[in-house]
């Protein structure tokens, strides 16, 4: 195929970001999106120029380092799949891409396609953890757990912290981000005695980092490439409301 790539070229943090085009020739549909842009930025190498730089690591949808917007979505048209496991398949001969950062005022641009997401980092310490100290590993039927709820906390527990929720929320809300983590611990016996403490304090992060807040778009959960449902932050909000009734936010 032969793509014409409207790409975010940004030098730093403080520069003025514009799209820059780019021509590619005979990309096969066998490619993943990021081989695509390997043999963009090898071309651009060998004829003196600078290389379009982009966050990955793992290339098997598992590190949710590779968060980019492709045509205005979310790691691309198709659902339930990061950047790196997109297949230029999706596409066609002669097609125009788009390729942007994500956008959101809690994920600064670093360069070009690349974004700060320390945000994330912060929400966790603010009590994203077990602390209470357990000993040695527990025999693993020690602790009977519902399926119900191991189902549910295996479900939000697979959330790899992409961003893709941020950039498409019309609000820049890491509500969704948040929720997983809460209740991905606070629906298992180990979770229990730090549950609303916790709570407060991750929600209180998330606001502190410069997150917008959430009207239930519903957008983040299309975008998720784990498919985290919406309903994971109302189990986050029964918390929280049931912590600041019971509890006091950390100092």
């Amino acid at each position: 195929m032969n793509l014409t790539l409207r790409i975010w070229r940004q030098a730093g943090p403080e520069d003025k970001g514009r799209m820059v085009t780019y021509q590619v020739e005979e990309i096969s549909p066998d490619m993943s999106f990021l081989e695509m842009l390997d043999v963009l930025n090898e071309r651009l190498t060998l004829a003196g120029e600078e290389p379009v730089a982009f966050d990955h690591d793992c290339r098997e949808g598992i590190c949710g380092m590779c968060g980019m917007m492709i045509n205005g979505n979310a790691h691309g048209p198709q659902r339930g799949t990061t950047a790196c496991q997109l297949h230029m398949r999706q596409f066609t001969d002669g097609d125009t891409i788009d390729i942007e950062p994500w956008r959101a005022r809690a994920f600064p641009v670093v360069k070009d396609l690349v974004v700060n997401r320390n945000a994330f980092d912060r929400i966790i310490a603010g009590g994203g953890f077990v602390t209470a100290p357990t000993g040695s590993a527990p025999e693993a039927h020690a602790a009977p757990v519902a399926k119900a709820d191991a189902d549910a906390a295996f479900e939000s527990a697979a959330c790899i912290g992409c961003g893709a929720c941020v950039a498409a929320c019309p609000n820049g809300s890491g509500m969704l981000f948040t929720a997983a983590k809460v209740t991905q611990l606070s629906l298992l016996p180990q979770g229990q005695p730090e549950r609303y403490t916790r709570v407060i304090g991750m929600v209180d992060s998330h606001d502190d980092a410069g997150f917008g807040g959430c009207t239930n778009a519903g957008e983040c959960t299309v975008v998720c490439p784990k498919g985290i449902p919406l309903h994971t932050i109302g189990r986050l909000n029964r918390d929280y409301l049931a912590a600041t009734a019971k509890h006091t936010p950390r100092s």
